[in-house]
């Protein structure tokens, strides 16, 4: 009982999951026409609650379609809007309940108005919103064009004349529908009778009253126009007056494919009369046979021909050895003398009137003493005035004899089949043959008894009693559903069909025929009975047609490719059969398949061990195709370990009569040999060699470009290594992994290059390594590393494929010097003191980054002793002056101190201004400039130097003047050009103020003498205006003028 709960709560909540609301309403869009009754129904199911849901109808109007209009509620009188209120009160608008879940919405009178979405809504009666609860459909208004007009007339009309109307029907309604036209017959408050109609579907029908004779072609219906339809009758009856009108409907198909009829109206009716031409009248005596057995039925039939029956009266009598049996007068009441008024009252006999011109006398159960002549006689009486009726013409027939034999009581029984032998659900047939035959009035019990296959003893089957009832045996219920039993009417042959024969139904049978009669005080009496021969019938199972495809085929796919198997079964014995169907793979290294799944003939899945395994219960996928013949199985997401041979194992099953399947027979398909193989590599990397040559300090881009892949949802991982010069392995710069996380090689390795290089993907399959401010030392061969990873069926990363790039030979360099300084030859002379410039210009730089240090020499002859020293040079150089790259000076000679001024007049040319030239300077100058770059790291070196041409300076030596006295004397030049001009100054000074005072003495008025004393105080330059010579102007080391 314990484990039963999980299962009960469980079902429990799934029935809970499943009682959702759901609101259902007529489909639409429905076409009505204006001013018909139009109704349209709504249910709801899966609801909690009361039987009896309320239900509410709302439209929304084509002129407001977001607005709600409410028309009626089962719950809310006040549901109504005002425009619908007295239409819903007077009953014009209401809902039938057709039950408690359901409604019909009647609108009784079609307004154009009414047009719009309906909706039908059901207020929650559930513990909580789950479901719809509500439904809409369109209801379409158009206009009623059906027109049915026809010729209001009164005819005359004698008994076989012909007869024509005509009806003209027309419809302009835009919509596809169709018309039915009928034409009926009315005589003043009677129902009317239908003539002839033509249905919509274009089926032309007579009424009852009218078939026969549209049968002999008497009654036509024929189209003589566009829009117009003529009855036709031919050969016409008094019974045929009466008021004639056409009706037609006009018929619409609902989205449900039911045909609706949206209007239908009548014509204006035409008065026909008939008038009779005959009264004459004849009657005739039928019966079926003359010889007769005891207890057989006898009907004699009295058939009165005349014109107009229905309007006149007759009345009929039967006789019997021209002894009066029965009458009926003109109300067909029958009167019957005392012998046969028993029999009647015992349901022995019956005299009744069949119709207006048919009279029967009919006699149950014949007696011998019923041998002897019958007749009737029909006679013809007219009403009077007063309502009493006289008799007129009055015929008869001929008489007509009958003998009743008696029964006889010797007869034979045999019991034989066709189908001794029989399959499972096959019929046979098993028949009880009574001989003589006996008429089916004759009182005759048929029993069928049944001896089981291993069985000793005979049971009663069914028995066909002596009254015609079956009565069925108590021990093989089973047989009654799937057995019929049937009397032959001409015979007493009793047929025991059993349909879908099962191994229950194997046996022996015994028929047993038992002859009665019965007496007057309806006991029974036994005459005979008479017992069959053995029939044995074999009930074997069906000869199997089942044949499993055994073609053989290969398949070679991609892993994560879903693998088809298909196992067809070629033919079955019966179209009823169901399969089992077992699948199985085969691998190289096992003895026998394993089972992967197994689909019962129920259609139940059960997972093999391999399945469970392997792990392939959530990627297989079972198809049975709608002819029921092929079964497909699908591997989905393949993976290698997948391949092996596979192969089904089909069960073929057949239900059983008694509901229980049998396996019937089984088959093996033909092997499909499975080859999972990873995706072929595809992976292709640029494999081009290129060389690169930059500048140092340049960005440098190395690309990587994979031209093809093995999927597009492949991963790829990108390593950047480097062989430099001089090192014998590889070093590794950078890899990407295929996570997109970037690394680098080893720190010692790459030194300040991790911190220069930048690694992008700017589109797929393009890796782009750059390198900023490139330096000799990133000189090598380049190359990248691409390794593409798949994703294995099992969600696992595989490396599927690698491929190296072609080498990128880098060779980052310094700027070729280009280094170039005037080497132009001079000749300059100056007077003793005066200053001579020497520049040094610079023509073409390497760089504009380029710093220069220059440095001034002066070149000087060598005396002859020091030059056969030193033998090869023959000038001695001396530095003047040195200025750094980095702008420091260098110290300055004795001689030259204080007479040397720096300028740098622009980025190429600089110029050394000798001060204060005197003998010794005579001699040749040059001077030198080194060009120095910054590498990468900041760090300076010397690209080149030249030397530029020389200049010879000639210093000539000059006699004493005033000019040069008072220049070469500092304290004089101060004495002659400086200290007059403030003497003066202050001298006049004085004088203004002493004016001054003396002003303000005369004005009375006080002042103090104060005489600011203005002092300047020059710097120390040998400067004077009149000099020829510039000031001198000391420069030191580290300082530039």
């Amino acid at each position: 009982m314990r484990t039963l709960r999980p299962q009960l709560a469980s079902l429990l909540l799934l029935g809970m999951a499943l009682a959702q609301r759901q609101v259902t309403v007529q489909e639409g869009p429905l076409y009505r026409t204006e001013g018909s009754h139009v109704t349209l129904w709504c249910k709801v199911s899966g609801y909690q609650g009361p039987a009896e849901q309320n239900f509410q109808w709302s439209i929304y109007l084509p002129s407001a379609p977001e607005r709600e209009v409410q028309i009626v509620s089962t719950v809310d009188p006040s549901f109504p809007y005002a425009i619908y209120t007295q239409r819903v009160r007077s009953r014009g608008i209401f809902v039938e309940r057709l039950q408690g879940d359901a409604v019909l919405l009647h609108i009784t009178e079609l307004q154009e108005r009414d047009a719009g979405e309906y909706e039908c809504h059901t207020p929650n009666t559930d513990e909580r919103y789950f479901g719809s609860y509500s439904a809409k459909m369109n209801l379409v208004v158009i206009p009623d064009s059906l027109r049915v007009t026809a010729v209001p007339q009164t005819l005359s009309k004698v008994e076989h004349d012909s007869l024509e109307l005509k009806c003209e029907v027309s419809k302009s309604t835009a919509q596809h529908s169709h018309v039915s036209i009928a034409w009926y017959r009315q005589r003043g408050s009677e129902a009317p009778v239908e003539v002839i109609s033509l249905s919509r579907d274009f089926v032309l029908r007579a009424g009852s009253a009218y078939a026969q004779r549209q049968a002999t072609g008497d009654v036509r219906l024929d189209k003589v126009g566009e829009t117009t339809s003529k009855l036709t009758i031919y050969n016409l009856h008094p019974s045929d007056q009466g008021e004639f009108y056409c009706e037609a409907a006009e018929w619409i198909q609902d989205p449900d494919n039911s045909w609706y009829a949206m209007t239908r109206k009548r014509s204006q009716g035409a008065i026909v009369n008939v008038q009779a031409t005959d009264k004459e009248f004849s009657v005739r005596l039928e019966t079926e046979k003359r010889m007769y057995i005891v207890g057989e039925p006898v009907e004699f039939r009295c058939i009165l021909e005349a014109q107009n029956i229905p309007d006149r009266y007759f009345s009929i009598s039967w006789a019997f050895n021209s002894s009066l049996i029965a009458s009926l007068g003109p109300n067909a009441v029958p009167v019957l003398n005392n012998e046969f008024a028993q029999r009647e009252a015992l349901g022995q006999l019956k005299v009744a009137k069949e119709s207006d011109n048919v009279f029967v006398l009919k006699i149950y159960r014949l007696r011998l003493e019923d041998s002897g002549k019958y007749n009737c006689r029909v006679t013809e009486r007219e009403k009077t005035v007063t309502g009493d009726f006289i008799d007129k013409e009055s015929k008869r027939p001929k008489n007509i004899p009958i003998t009743v034999m008696p029964l006889k009581a010797g007869f034979a029984v045999t019991a034989i089949s066709r189908t001794p032998g029989v399959t499972y659900n096959e019929s046979f047939d098993l028949q009880c043959i009574i001989k003589p035959h006996y008429p089916s009035w004759v009182p005759v019990s048929v029993t069928w008894r049944f001896q089981p296959a291993g069985s000793t003893e005979f049971h009663d089957l069914v028995t066909f009693t002596r009254d015609g009832g079956v009565q069925w045996g108590d021990r093989y219920a089973g047989f009654r559903t799937r057995t019929a039993i049937e009397k032959a009417e001409s015979s007493n042959n009793v047929r025991l069909s059993i349909s879908r024969a099962s191994d229950t139904e194997a046996g022996k049978y015994q028929c047993v025929a038992e002859l009665w009669r019965k007496n007057y005080n309806s006991s029974w009496t036994r005459l005979a009975d008479r017992t069959s021969n053995l029939l044995e019938i074999r009930v074997l199972r069906p000869v199997t047609k089942l044949q499993v495809s055994k073609s053989k085929r290969s398949i070679t796919l991609v892993e994560n490719r879903p693998i088809p198997l298909n196992c067809s079964v070629k033919s079955q014995t019966s179209p009823d059969s169901h399969f089992a169907v077992l699948w199985y793979v085969h691998k190289p290294s096992d003895a026998d398949g394993k089972l992967i799944l197994k689909t019962t003939h129920s259609s139940a899945f059960e997972y093999g061990t391999y399945a469970e395994e392997e792990g392939l219960r959530g990627r297989l996928q079972f198809e049975r195709s709608a002819s029921g013949g092929l079964f497909s199985l699908t591997v989905q997401r393949a993976e290698v370990r997948d391949s092996g041979s596979y192969y089904c194992h089909v069960e073929e099953w057949l239900l059983s009569p008694n509901h229980a399947w049998y396996k019937l027979a089984e088959e093996v398909s033909g092997r499909t040999e499975v080859t999972v193989k990873q995706p072929d590599n595809r992976l292709q990397v640029n494999q081009t060699h290129k060389n690169i040559t930059v500048l140092e300090n340049e960005w440098v881009t190395l690309e990587c470009l994979v031209s093809n892949r093995t999927s597009p949802s492949s991963q790829l991982s990108v390593e950047w290594s480097v062989w430099r010069p001089g090192r014998a392995d590889k070093e590794v710069v950078a890899w990407l992994s295929r996570q997109s996380t970037l690394h680098y090689g080893e720190p010692a390795a790459l030194g300040d290059l991790r911190s220069r290089l930048h690694l992008e993907s700017p589109a797929p399959g393009l890796y782009l390594l750059s390198i900023q401010n490139s330096t000799v030392r990133d000189s090598g061969a380049y190359s990248c590393r691409v390794e593409e990873w798949l994703l294995d069926p099992s969600d696992r990363w595989y490396k599927r494929a690698e491929d190296l790039s072609g080498l990128i030979t880098l060779t980052v360099k310094q700027p070729d010097p280009t280094l170039q300084v005037d080497t132009t030859t001079a000749n300059l002379t100056v007077q003793e003191k005066e200053s001579f410039p020497l520049d040094c210009s610079i023509l073409s730089r390497s760089s504009p980054e380029s710093h220069f240090a220059v440095t001034w020499y002066s070149l000087r002859a060598k005396e002859a002793g020091d030059r056969a020293e030193e033998g090869e040079e023959e000038e001695e150089r001396e530095a003047v002056l040195s200025v750094g790259p980095d702008a420091i000076f260098s110290p300055e000679a004795g001689r030259w101190e204080g007479r040397l001024r720096f300028q740098r007049l622009s980025a190429v040319l600089f110029r050394l201004t000798v001060l204060q030239a005197g003998g010794a300077d005579t001699g040749n100058y040059s001077c030198r400039v080194e060009e120095w770059l910054a590498d990468p790291n900041g760090l300076w070196y010397r690209l080149a130097e030249e030397e530029s041409g020389v200049v010879a300076v000639h210093v000539q030596d000059a006699g004493s003047t005033l000019q040069s006295v008072i220049c070469s004397n500092d304290a004089l030049f101060y004495f002659v050009f400086f200290y007059p001009f403030p003497i003066f100054g202050i001298l006049i000074i004085t004088i203004l103020l002493v004016r001054f005072k003396s002003r303000n003495s005369s004005k009375n008025s006080e002042g103090k003498n104060g005489v600011p004393l203005l002092w300047i105080k020059e710097p120390h330059l040998n400067y004077s205006p009149t000099c020829l010579e510039p000031p001198v102007l000391s420069i030191h080391p580290g300082t530039i003028d």
